[in-house]
């Protein structure tokens, strides 16, 4: 039945996020009558979401930590857009419960479950107790989070390798190592920590076992406030890149209905169980043996639920405004799934080089279009990447009434897909959906890209990165002081003469291999080696952090470091950070 506002009671939304997922918020919010209010950091002023909310509020700040992580800006906003309601969308704050607490102690309504139960499933080990309470599958795991690294070694040799560190507070693949020899497993513990602090700002880490070559299945959850609570079906999530999902699916393929079934069941009680309100996602592992074990559960909308969506005709932010306004659930629980889905993320990778994050300028966008088309984008020609959030431009959603031609029509979309300007991985999915390990046999799983993936890519040209950064102006409008803001790039093509322009530090030297630079744009995480120290060819001498990935910097030879870029400096790909002498 369809849904809309009555216009004496319009709800006012601030989407506290950014790109595709706050476009998409947005639009939901229209499509039922209510106002949304967009908040954007510095890179993100001109960005598409920005001009398609009814308001729009700056941040004031380029970092997430300064801008979308802010709790405090974002209340601010909230309270001078006078919004009713708060949104999170996925990632940045989307599963802090301090934020939920803040906003429903501000009197505003939180679209999501309480600050109570994010921290009892967003605890993975607090999580992990209750799914073995509903007597959810389980593999072995601690019972609470480990302190050291000599806990992890501790838990490895008990249970032996490949074993599992996960952020305890987090998900989405951050914080997420697996350590297959015992020699990497303090330093992975540690890689994790660094992780988990950044991308959820705390560092605690749990171990359980790790299944090898598994599939990654989720459950679709939808609960109302009145304890009605309904499965939405199955996806499949298993072609990922760093623990980061690439290609999803649903209904999830080749499952047998004692599977399906024990999927749907766990994921039922473990939400009743929690007294779970709003959209949840139960993730679980399927080894090769058939052994299904619970993963986490998320307290927060996925980036995948549009495939739940075509296979349902379930508009799941709607259901989410739906259900935080107090309305009950008017789905059947009895829910008929219909065709198949697959959705392609779209990111700014090159997967020449082994999908490393290509922040830009977009030059051409041209998307896709036809039956069973749907395209969620927050860029289009003329956009900028920024290297300080996530590498995500769009999600290509392709819909068939069997899984055969969902897949011939997601050849036909890829093929009309068209970027230029930044690498992106359409080529990657491009060959996928033509490989018999996806399209015939399912032999896919969470690693198969790092060690069975035989498709090879060209290497994308460096794109150039603007500088999008704000600088702020105060001037006087009728005697009232007011402050603007303007892109760097827009300054310059006012006034180029005032702009020094510096070339660019790593075209200064191409012949020296002594030069370090850096693999991707991004920050200069951590130094692992003091400067003027000496190093040995192959040591990991530094760690970067770009698009929320980190990646080690490795000594080109032997010699001693000398250092030429401070932690936490800005660089580009290909700048040189420092040489051995």
């Amino acid at each position: 039945m369809p849904f809309y506002f009555d216009s004496n009671h319009q709800p006012k939304v601030l989407i506290a996020n950014r790109g595709e997922i706050a476009v998409r918020i947005i639009q939901a919010c229209h499509d039922v009558g209510a106002l949304a209010v967009a908040v954007y950091a510095d890179a993100d002023s001109q960005a598409l979401h920005v001009e398609m909310a009814d308001e729009a509020y700056a941040l004031e700040g380029a970092s997430a930590k300064d801008s979308y992580l802010n709790i405090e800006k974002l209340l601010k906003i909230a309270k001078r857009a006078q919004a009713t309601m708060v949104h999170p969308g996925y990632g940045f704050l989307s599963e802090r419960s301090e934020f939920a607490k803040a906003v429903s102690d501000a009197g505003l309504i939180w679209v999501g479950p309480s600050a109570e139960t994010i921290d009892l499933l967003g605890n993975k080990v607090s999580a992990r107790r209750l799914a073995q309470e509903v007597g959810a599958p389980l593999a072995k795991g601690t019972d609470k989070p480990v302190e050291n690294a000599q806990e992890v070694v501790a838990f490895a040799k008990q249970y032996g390798l490949p074993i599992a560190i996960k952020a305890a507070f987090g998900g989405g693949g951050r914080g997420l190592k697996v350590a297959r020899e015992m020699k990497d497993v303090a330093e992975l513990y540690e890689s994790a920590v660094r992780e988990a602090q950044v991308a959820f700002g705390r560092g605690e880490c749990f171990v359980e076992q790790f299944l090898e070559s598994p599939r990654h299945i989720e459950a679709q959850v939808l609960c109302d406030q009145f304890g009605k609570v309904i499965v939405l079906g199955t996806r499949d999530c298993s072609l990922q890149r760093r623990n980061q999902k690439l290609v999803e699916e649903a209904p999830a393929p080749y499952l047998s209905d004692e599977q399906r079934q024990k999927i749907h069941n766990a994921a039922r009680d473990i939400c009743l169980a929690a007294h779970y309100v709003g959209a949840a996602t139960v993730e679980f592992l399927l080894s090769r043996d058939g052994t299904v074990a619970f993963l986490e559960v998320n307290t927060r909308l996925q980036v995948e639920h549009p495939v739940t969506e075509m296979v349902t005709g379930i508009d799941i932010v709607v259901e989410q405004l739906r259900i935080a306004s107090g309305l009950k659930l008017e789905c059947d629980e009895n829910l008929n799934v219909q065709g198949h889905a697959f959705e392609f993320r779209i990111n700014a990778e090159d997967p020449g080089k082994g999908f490393l994050p290509t922040p830009g300028t977009i030059i051409q966008f041209k998307m896709p279009t036809g039956a069973g088309v749907r395209i969620d984008t927050g860029v289009r020609s003329g956009s900028s990447v920024p290297g300080e959030f996530d590498s995500l431009m769009a999600k290509l959603i392709v819909y068939g009434q069997d899984r055969s031609q969902a897949l011939q029509r997601a050849r036909r979309a890829l093929s009309e897909f068209t970027i230029e300007g930044v690498s992106s991985v359409l080529d990657f999915h491009r060959a996928v959906v033509e490989c018999d390990d996806f399209m015939k046999d399912f032999a896919v799983h969470t690693r198969w890209i790092e060690t069975q993936n035989k498709i090879t890519f060209a290497s994308s040209p460096r794109p150039e990165v603007n500088d999008n950064s704000i600088h702020r102006f105060m001037i006087e409008i009728d005697g009232k002081r007011c402050q603007i803001g303007l892109p760097q790039s827009l300054l310059a093509g006012f006034n180029q003469g005032s702009v020094r322009l510096e070339k660019p530090k790593h075209e200064q030297s191409d012949i020296d291999s002594s030069l370090l630079r850096a693999p991707i744009t991004g920050s200069l995480y951590k130094w692992k080696v003091v400067n003027g120290e000496a190093v040995s060819k192959g040591q990991t001498i530094a760690i970067m952090e770009a698009m929320k990935m980190e990646l080690q910097v490795f000594a080109s030879c032997d010699g001693t470091l000398e250092q030429q870029v401070d932690e936490g400096q800005a660089v580009t790909a290909e700048q040189i950070i420092g040489q051995i002498r």
